[in-house]
């Protein structure tokens, strides 16, 4: 059993799997749409320009593995553009379309505030969910981005962060989940995000 960190060129992968490695969690990077058919859960880390990404995931069949999976029942992660790129469209450089798995956009954070958004904030926890088991309120985790999602059904709305507006920073239905902050890089709490996404997929 193992979690599968999809690497389609962009974005620091070590430290994300060293992040599950430290909480327990059996993982890999992968390029391979066979090993994401394999995996027990996902974890879809990025940073860079959401075009690109989608481009990359294509050309190596890693779109359609991805919603295979996430189809199977799968616990999957996005982090950061990772969590952007499950939604339907980004208006980054032009609309580009994204998976498609949540209904909403990817908008750019408004310019009355400083972009990109980089340094630690809080997360506002809106519903309960076992990827915060643990987690007070208001935790405070590492952000680095200059878009965020605008989410079409605010039920899947998990926690919000407030800068300059209040944004979805945490999202999730059944077993998909996204996060606009990098838990690899928030410390201690950060590394209970990873653990908790790691039992997840131990329960599957």
């Amino acid at each position: 059993m193992f979690i599968a960190i999809i690497d389609y060129g962009m974005g620091n992968l070590s430290s994300v799997l060293k992040g599950l490695e430290t909480t327990g969690s059996q993982a890999r990077i992968t390029t391979a749409p066979r090993d994401v058919d394999r995996a027990a859960g996902l974890v879809l880390p990025g940073v860079g320009a959401f075009a690109d990404a989608m481009r990359h995931l294509r050309a190596a069949g890693l779109d359609e593995a991805i919603k295979r999976s996430i189809g199977a029942g799968k616990p999957f992660l996005g982090i950061c553009l990772g969590l952007q790129l499950l939604f339907e469209a980004s208006e980054e450089w032009g609309v580009s379309p994204g998976l498609g798995v949540f209904p909403g956009r990817v908008l750019r954070l408004p310019p009355s505030v400083k972009v990109p958004h980089m340094g630690w904030n809080e997360v506002c926890f809106r519903r309960p969910s076992p990827l915060f088991e643990g987690l007070a309120d208001r935790t405070r985790f590492y952000f680095v981005h200059s878009f965020y999602v605008a989410p079409a059904d605010p039920e899947i709305v998990l926690g919000e962060t407030d800068y300059g507006l209040r944004f979805a920073s945490a999202v999730g239905r059944e077993n998909v989940f996204g996060i606009q902050f990098h838990p690899e890089k928030s410390s201690t709490l950060g590394l209970r995000v990873l653990r908790n996404f790691g039992r997840l997929v131990k329960r599957c």
